[in-house]
């Protein structure tokens, strides 16, 4: 069935500093396939304030939130959920008649995919970053059961504070690290990214790993995803993190939540690119 846009189509947007097709492509796709009146664009910006102020005003329905913005948006919004309070870190606003509350679908992703994969609890894991997608993952594994882990950062302040927090061990590097599990929650190996090419961790600490996981999104291979797969590592990928938190998002949205057949038909589209 042909959707037409019309003065009542609800308006779902992102605001990421570099926005890329998939969420625009997976929502889209879910909306024609279930022949829901929504429209869903991507943006970045360089106005966050203004820019929440347009979700406020305009009456869109939705806007998720992508890296560097999780946290600055904060004091932007009236409610903050229970996923996104318990790490203070936020990927999806709903507006419901100007009243905006904040949501954190990464964390759900995350622990879904720990689950997913069987990763036992007494794996010791490195974890690389301290931003908003850093904490979701450090609080996922916590709460997961997860004893033994180190926050690895160059930021200092911001490291330590997320070790505290998470009851894990904060270190600028890996030196001395006995790490089963590698996890990059920073931008390296992203498209687009001055360190697209990189990857957040050597070719030696992934020798010494069963399990790698990488939180970029985009591309859905990256370097160090490539790496560890060419050395038969369990890999755990951004593009599956990015899925499962997007359909959590379309289910706040829409109060829809598509079911398993149609989320992978959805999740593929969104991957074609």
């Amino acid at each position: 069935m042909t959707r037409y846009l019309n003065k009542d189509t609800q308006v779902c947007i992102s605001l990421a500093a570099r926005p890329s097709n998939f969420g625009t492509r997976f929502h889209n796709f879910l909306y024609d396939a279930l022949d829901l009146d929504y429209l869903y664009k991507a943006f970045t910006s360089t106005d966050l304030a203004a820019a929440i102020g347009g979700v406020r005003a305009l009456g869109f329905r939705g806007c998720a939130i992508s890296m560097p913005f999780k946290e600055a948006v904060i004091p932007m919004i009236d409610e903050l959920d229970a996923s996104a309070a318990a790490i203070n870190s936020v990927n999806t606003l709903v507006n419901t008649n100007g009243y905006l509350k904040a949501y954190n679908t990464d964390y759900i992703a995350i622990a879904k995919l720990l689950q997913r994969y069987q990763v036992p609890a007494e794996t010791v894991f490195a974890l690389r970053g301290s931003g908003g997608m850093a904490k979701a993952v450090a609080f996922a594994l916590k709460n997961a059961g997860f004893k033994q882990g180190f926050i690895i950062a160059t930021n200092e302040k911001t490291g330590q504070k997320l070790a505290e927090q998470s009851g894990y061990i904060y270190q600028p590097d890996m030196q001395g690290v006995p790490a089963d599990m590698l996890i990059n929650a920073t931008p390296v190996g992203m498209q687009g990214g001055k360190d697209a090419d990189s990857m957040a961790f050597t070719e030696a600490e992934v020798a010494r790993a069963k399990v790698i996981f990488d939180v970029v999104a985009m591309p859905a291979i990256t370097p160090l995803i490539s790496y560890a797969k060419a050395q038969g590592k369990t890999i755990i990928t951004g593009a599956e993190v990015f899925a499962i938190q997007a359909v959590e998002q379309f289910v706040l949205y829409t109060g829809i939540r598509p079911d398993h057949a149609l989320f992978e038909k959805a999740a593929a589209y969104a991957r074609a690119q």
